[in-house]
C-alpha cells in the first residue's frame, strides 16, 4: 500500500503562519484527500500561496503541523515525490525546453532511455513538442508557464502542488490541461491546483474556499451548488463570501 492509499495526501493541525509581521494563516486545520484534484479558491490574500508553500515545505510555520504523503513537510523523501509549481516560473532562460525539463528528470535520478522516454512524454503533455529546442529567454509567458509544469511532471510526483497554473493560458491550452490533470488523478497522483478564475471549480473534485487565511468551506462543487441555492459557481462563491461577513474581490 502506498502512502496516499494509506490515508490523505495532507493533513494540517493548527497550521499558523506569520509573514512580514502579519498573521496569513491564524489556526487551520484541514485535511487534503489523496487521489483527486483539490481546488483552492479564494480572493487575493486569502492565503492560498501560503498554504502551498507550506505543503511543499519552503515556508516558515509558527506553529501546528503539515503531513504530506506521511512525512512531514519538506522531508527529504518527499523529494522525488512531490511536484510544486508557483506562480513565477522557476526555469532556466539560458536553457532550451528540453535541457530544462531534462535537468529536472536527472534530478530525480532519471537517466538513459527512461530520461529520453520521460522528456518526450512530457514534452507531448503539454503540447511543446514544437517548441522544444526553443531557448526558455525566446519563450512567450505561458509557454514558460507550460515549460514550469512540466519540468514538474516529468518525475511523475505522487503529490502535484499548483500555484494558477492555467493564467496567461489560451482557453484550449486550459481545457486540454484540466483533462490531463483529471488523467492524473485517474492513475493515481493526488493533485492541489488553486485558481482565481471560478468555472475551473467545477473541474474538481472537492473544493477548499479560504478567506483571510481560514477555511470558509470545504466541500464538493455540487454540494457548493446545493448549499448556496445558486446554479454557478462564481454566484455561490459569492454568496458563500456575503454570508459570512462581507464581500471580496475575485
Amino acid at each position: 500500500m502506498t502512502e496516499t492509499e494509506a490515508g490523505p495526501a495532507v493533513l494540517i493541525r493548527d497550521l499558523r503562519v506569520v509573514r512580514g509581521g502579519r498573521q496569513v494563516i491564524p489556526a487551520m486545520s484541514l485535511e487534503i484527500p489523496a487521489r483527486q484534484v483539490v481546488g483552492l479558491l479564494g480572493p487575493s490574500g486569502s492565503g492560498k500561496s501560503t498554504l502551498m508553500r507550506s505543503i511543499v515545505g519552503v515556508q516558515v510555520i509558527e506553529s501546528g503541523s503539515v503531513t504530506v504523503l506521511g512525512h512531514e513537510a519538506g522531508a527529504a523523501e518527499l523529494r522525488n515525490q512531490v511536484g510544486y509549481v508557483s506562480q513565477s516560473p522557476s526555469v532556466y532562460p539560458d536553457l532550451t525546453i528540453r535541457e530544462n525539463i531534462s535537468y529536472l528528470g536527472r534530478a530525480m535520478g532519471r537517466t538513459g532511455r527512461v530520461l529520453r522516454d520521460a522528456v518526450a512524454r512530457t514534452l507531448a503533455e503539454v503540447d511543446l513538442e514544437d517548441h522544444a529546442d526553443v531557448l526558455i529567454r525566446n519563450l512567450s509567458g505561458g509557454q514558460e508557464s507550460r515549460v514550469s509544469l512540466a519540468c514538474a511532471l516529468v518525475g511523475r510526483p505522487s503529490l502535484l502542488v499548483l500555484d494558477e497554473p492555467t493564467v496567461g493560458l489560451d482557453p484550449v491550452l486550459r481545457r486540454d490541461l484540466w483533462g490531463h490533470f483529471r488523467q492524473l488523478a485517474e492513475q493515481g497522483c493526488s493533485l492541489i491546483v488553486s485558481s482565481h478564475v471560478m468555472d475551473e471549480a467545477t473541474r474538481c473534485d472537492r473544493l477548499v474556499l479560504l478567506r483571510r487565511g481560514r477555511v470558509l468551506a470545504d466541500l464538493t462543487p455540487a454540494e457548493l451548488l446545493e448549499r448556496t441555492g445558486e446554479t454557478d459557481a462564481d454566484a455561490a462563491f459569492l454568496a458563500l463570501v456575503e454570508s459570512t461577513g462581507g464581500e471580496e474581490t475575485w
